[in-house]
């Protein structure tokens, strides 16, 4: 698998102007990916050379996806032909597909690894017109403020996901007019109402093991819908919400007769 010439300049020069491999062993060096070798992600092997640089065994999504699955759920899309000329700074790969490595330097050292200095909606604008963020359900205010839905530094006193601890960062003050609290019990109440609730920070399999012993039946993750995510196992709000996508907030399927409950419920 090839990385356009063009786009890998700065990581050519990354790779022997920082890591140096022709003297030292990539994992001795503080950049991004710390724990992995060259051979990891590179067809010869290593990459001493600016040949071996840009051959990858394998799409640039299923490699950053070996680390970063959850991610790549719940994301900006990846792998897809943008249909039109890309600024320049944020290159395409061999065959123009916009890529993990568009927006983010794959060896580096700076928080996030995100290409040059816009960030938030500076970046998103320098690719999108702004037509195509009104046009959605929050106005693209979600995507446009991080590429992922991100990790995050604060807690709660009930253990939940970091995808919903970052809904939580908005909904929880009311944004967009859905507010959102989480109970003691781990109970997400919709607008304040106890009518619309359900537990997020949930194991489901922990669950699905206590609910054979009650008689009340989950499905196996395995048999689940793959639009229903389970970050690290959990129940999530990202488990039956659209996250970082054009119709963020809406549930990731009908529940007409009860078809996104009983993806999960037995009955």
């Amino acid at each position: 698998m090839l990385i356009n010439r063009n786009g890998v300049s700065l990581l050519v020069v990354l790779l022997f102007g920082v890591i140096q491999f022709d003297t030292q062993d990539a994992n001795a060096v503080d950049v991004h990916p710390v724990d992995s070798t060259c051979a990891d992600c590179h067809l010869a092997g290593d990459a001493t050379t600016v040949e071996n640089a840009y051959e990858l065994i394998g799409g640039q999504a299923a490699l950053c996806g070996g680390c970063h699955e959850d991610a790549l759920a719940v994301a900006h899309p990846s792998d897809f032909s943008p249909g039109r000329p890309m600024p320049e700074e944020y290159p395409v790969d061999w065959k123009g597909d916009v890529t993990c490595s568009t927006c983010h330097e794959v060896h580096g050292s700076t928080p996030g690894l995100i290409r040059g200095e816009k960030r938030g909606r500076e970046l998103c604008l320098s690719c999108h017109e702004l037509s195509f963020f009104t046009q959605m359900a929050d106005t693209g205010l979600s995507i446009q403020q991080v590429g992922h839905l991100k990790i995050s530094s604060e807690a709660l006193l009930v253990p939940v996901d970091d995808y919903s601890m970052h809904c939580l960062s908005c909904h929880s003050d009311g944004a967009g007019g859905f507010l959102v609290d989480v109970d003691m019990s781990g109970n997400v109440r919709h607008n304040g109402s106890a009518r619309v609730a359900h537990p997020i920070g949930v194991d489901y399999n922990l669950a699905m093991a206590r609910g054979i012993e009650r008689r009340s039946q989950f499905h196996p993750p395995a048999a689940l819908n793959s639009k229903i995510l389970l970050p690290n196992g959990m129940v999530s709000c990202v488990s039956c919400h659209e996250g970082y996508s054009d119709k963020h907030g809406q549930l990731v399927m009908s529940n007409a007769g009860s078809k996104l409950c009983l993806e999960c419920h037995d009955r």
